[in-house]
């Protein structure tokens, strides 16, 4: 029987053999424990008529877990590189398909009706870059796609910030982004040491169950999203100061005052201090403010 693809020694085997070497830019680290990758299948609850969407398979380590796992999975790396590598590592699986694209550029809806038509669920899942981390998660879960769950690693700092709590010093417009669209929950920390080469930070994985329906109704969603990020502008200054900078104007200050009164708010609190709910009302009093004049 064939060593796993992420055995130490296997990858080391497979990266020789194909004279690989690590690019910094599109931050390539992969993972050589077979626990942290089973683990990552559990999370992501994949069954045997499940399809898979793999972002960024490197040589395979985790996709052959979900070969295994799952009915169908679709591998999108963006390095070319590591094409020849992976027709190697992926040919004892029939129902792995590799796609050498980039996941922001990928049409994603059409991925899931031609080629994952025939699956029951499906589970988007990938060891993410720093430096896309948050693009990518923020594009499927803006693109409202027909996804039950994504499974993600990325760095214990970016998870904290999108399981983060209202009053934390790691929540911010990210977290209730991410949380509007769906259910993140950090399910383990994974240690630098358990990927070559070592990254400098601790990983985390974060499960994302996406939602029918976001746990509050707003009259504009894209207003709600700049309510939410002038509010965070800069994190020092109150609600009252980054609002009237960054959205109203100072002209606006009245219609301002009257909308955070409306909403039940003190404008000296800081953004990090409300809630999901606090900023739907405000965004919603805002508007009607803002368009009586």
């Amino acid at each position: 029987m064939a060593r796993e693809i992420a055995a130490p020694g296997r990858t080391k085997e497979i990266l020789e053999h194909h004279g690989f070497s690590f690019k910094k830019s599109l931050g390539q680290n992969f993972l050589i424990d077979r626990n942290i990758l089973e683990k990552i299948v559990l999370a992501s609850k994949a069954g045997s008529e499940d399809g898979v969407v793999e972002i960024g398979p490197g040589i395979g380590g985790l996709t052959e877990h979900f070969a295994k796992a799952a009915k169908q999975v679709e591998a999108f790396e963006i390095d070319g590189r590591l094409l020849p590598v992976l027709q190697e590592t992926m040919a004892p699986y029939p129902n792995v398909r590799i796609w050498n694209e980039d996941i922001l550029n990928v049409d994603m809806r059409r991925v899931l009706s031609e080629d994952l038509q025939d699956v029951q669920e499906v589970i988007v899942t990938g060891n993410l870059p720093y430096y896309v981390t948050t693009p990518i998660i923020m594009n499927l879960l803006e693109q409202r796609l027909p996804i039950t769950r994504m499974v993600f690693m990325m760095q214990k700092e970016v998870a904290e910030r999108i399981a983060a709590e209202p009053g934390s010093k790691n929540y911010g417009s990210l977290s209730i982004a991410a949380q509007y669209f769906a259910e993140p929950v950090k399910t383990m920390i994974v240690p630098k040491t358990v990927f070559v080469p070592k990254p400098n930070v601790d990983s985390a994985v974060v499960r994302f169950e996406i939602r029918d329906t976001p746990p509050v109704q707003v009259e504009d969603e894209a207003f709600f999203f700049r309510v939410i990020k002038s509010a965070f502008a800069q994190r020092r200054k109150t609600l009252w100061n980054n609002l009237q900078h960054n959205l109203t104007g100072r002209e606006q200050r009245e219609e301002l005052g009257a909308a955070l009164q409306e909403a039940g708010i003190d404008s000296g609190r800081r953004g990090e201090t409300l809630t999901m709910q606090e900023f739907a009302r405000l965004s919603d009093s805002i508007q009607h403010r803002l368009h009586q004049r």
